[in-house]
């Protein structure tokens, strides 16, 4: 697994990096409308890729990246909910 930031279409990203999946979080049914949506046009313009959709644990169901942003940007602990690196990263960002 890679990550990468980019500007680009999805489909266009995966084709750069010769992916066949997306792979998609799901924390509640709001979320799925939008996602089917997005897959389906994905599917679309790249019937070769396929959307996975993964579900959380259930205690993280509420945790979405605006409320980490939000309480980084306060100065509070967001260590239990994302990755060193990621906390680092998004400390360097926000000046917290």
């Amino acid at each position: 697994i890679k990550v990468v930031s980019f500007g680009s279409l999805t489909t266009d990203l995966c084709k750069k990096y010769k992916s066949n999946i997306i792979l998609r979080g799901l924390r509640a049914v709001s979320d799925f409308e939008y996602e089917f949506q997005l897959a389906t046009m994905n599917r679309s313009l790249a019937p070769d890729i396929e959307s996975i959709f993964l579900t959380p644990k259930e205690s993280l169901i509420y945790v979405s990246s605006s409320l980490i942003k939000e309480i980084c940007d306060l100065k509070g602990d967001i260590s239990k909910f994302v990755h060193p690196t990621v906390e680092q990263a998004l400390k360097a960002k926000l000046g917290s």
